[in-house]
């Protein structure tokens, strides 16, 4: 499948990454590649509620749709990639990855699925 080997390079260009998934609409893990443990699911689940809400908002204020999210956290920090169709790549990344590069290879990714979907 194209969408593994695509999410596997994105793991290989940014060094530190854990985790790259490609979920549907409702959240579930279509293809993942690095730690593909439980934690990682859910993370990504709630990833897509967090999309949800900052859609809506984008939407309630005309602000247009929303491409990305980043953002930190204790133990690292996520880049959320939207996709059409109502799908979404979470790239999950520990503490010392640089964000805004990982956030260019994410948008590069983007573009790559796009055409595969």
């Amino acid at each position: 499948m194209p969408y593994r080997r695509i999410l596997e390079t994105l793991l290989a260009r940014v060094p530190g990454a854990r985790t790259a998934l490609l979920l549907d609409v409702q959240g579930e893990v279509v293809v993942g590649a690095g730690d593909l443990g439980e934690q990682q699911r859910l993370i990504g689940a709630y990833e897509g509620i967090a999309l949800g809400i900052a859609g809506r908002v984008a939407a309630r204020f005309d602000l247009g749709p929303v491409r990305s999210l980043t953002w930190r956290h204790a133990g690292g920090a996520v880049v959320l990639t939207t996709l059409k169709d109502g799908y979404y790549v979470v790239l999950s990344l520990g503490p010392s990855v640089l964000v805004a590069d990982a956030a260019r290879h994410a948008e590069d990714v983007r573009l790559r699925l796009e055409e595969e979907i």
